[in-house]
């Protein structure tokens, strides 16, 4: 399984849903930089289960034992190794799932990749349980940009057809970004939260799911960073977010909305400051042109499909019989992981910068 990523700070993820432990190898961090624990845990804790109503039952204290490259909180050089262990599981929940997949998890596909003996109990090593790691790492990613003065940040943007405001593109403030940091619901706007609280409600009513967008916004990168056509930004952090489990679109910027404008109206027109430096008036583009940044924020959006595992009666395959079946779910899944897959958005893109810069 190909569970790496970076060129200069690469993360290899490891480890299985329902298996002893999770966890992460990030190696290139540079030496000497302390770590704020505390603001490790706090990360840990925004996508961590059972904290809110939209998510799982199943609870975990998602605490990082660190086994290398950290002594008295102080980055050694040495790889920084990290395991989660998994306390709360219930595996018998999945035991109709090793021959009738689940409707849109990725069971089938790899089972045929893995001639069946991959581990499908929580979704195994394809389980959303495994971006616990990367929110570790990214949360020490995080740490080590803001010492460049980079800060990256992100909120719910939509939960099914219920819709947050959008990022001012060219000024994301600090109070903006310190705010949706410490909020157990990261809106801009705070009054969508009952609406958005409904629709998930609503849909676990049906024993149903659904899913939303997120949006993220990266303050401080330099112009100049990035490379052209192949190792673009964006291609580089749309890959990395595509190893997010239910990540299943990304747009930078107005995205597919440019389609609909004149150039006139896309074009994001340069200006000077007062301090003779370079900005532009919008911010269409997302902060990124020819694959390199141009000094504005950089801002995406990504899209979160409907969480698969759902309580109705759903038409698959049995694998054992070579005949249709009908599947009935059981186990403790989200309703809705768009709450939680914030702060991993925020992690993996964290991840993806500090590798560019370093």
């Amino acid at each position: 399984m190909s569970s790496t990523i970076g060129e200069k700070i690469k993360i290899s993820v490891f480890g299985e849903s329902h298996g002893k432990a999770i966890g992460v190898v990030v190696d290139g961090l540079p030496t000497g930089m302390k770590i704020n624990m505390d603001k490790v845990l706090h990360e840990m804790k925004r996508r961590a289960p059972g904290n809110d109503k939209t998510a799982t039952p199943r609870k975990e204290a998602d605490f990082p034992e660190i086994l290398s490259g950290v002594v008295d909180n102080v980055l050694t050089g040495a790889p920084l190794c990290a395991i989660i262990h998994n306390n709360n599981t219930k595996s018998k929940d999945y035991s109709d799932i090793k021959r009738c997949p689940r409707p849109g998890h990725s069971d089938y596909p790899a089972y045929v990749k893995y001639n069946g003996f991959n581990d499908i109990a929580g979704g195994g090593h394809f389980s959303g349980r495994i971006t616990a790691p990367i929110v570790f790492a990214g949360a020490v990613c995080k740490q080590l940009l803001e010492e460049k003065g980079i800060k990256v940040t992100a909120h719910i943007n939509s939960i099914g057809n219920v819709y947050d405001e959008e990022f001012n593109p060219c000024n994301i403030d600090d109070e903006t970004i310190d705010r949706l940091l410490n909020s157990s619901f990261p809106l801009i706007d705070e009054s969508k939260e009952e609406s958005m609280r409904k629709v998930v409600a609503d849909a676990s009513a049906d024993k149903d799911s659904v899913g939303g967008t997120i949006e993220c916004g990266v303050v401080g990168v330099k112009a100049g960073i990035g490379e052209p056509m192949f190792d673009g930004i964006e291609g580089r952090i749309a890959k990395a977010v595509f190893g997010i489990p239910a990540m299943k679109g990304i747009e930078f910027g107005k995205g597919f909305d440019l389609a609909e404008m004149r150039g006139s109206e896309s074009n994001d027109n340069f200006r000077y400051d007062e301090n003779g430096n370079v900005y532009t008036k919008t911010n269409n583009c997302g902060g990124i042109l020819g694959g390199i940044t141009n000094g504005m924020p950089i801002v995406f959006k990504v899209a979160v499909k409907p969480t698969p595992s759902i309580a109705q009666k759903q038409e698959t395959i049995n694998l054992e019989t070579k005949e249709n079946d009908i599947l009935e779910i059981k186990g403790r899944h989200d309703p809705c992981i768009v709450l939680r897959a914030v702060p991993v958005i925020e992690a993996i893109t964290a991840i993806t910068i500090l590798d560019l810069l370093s």
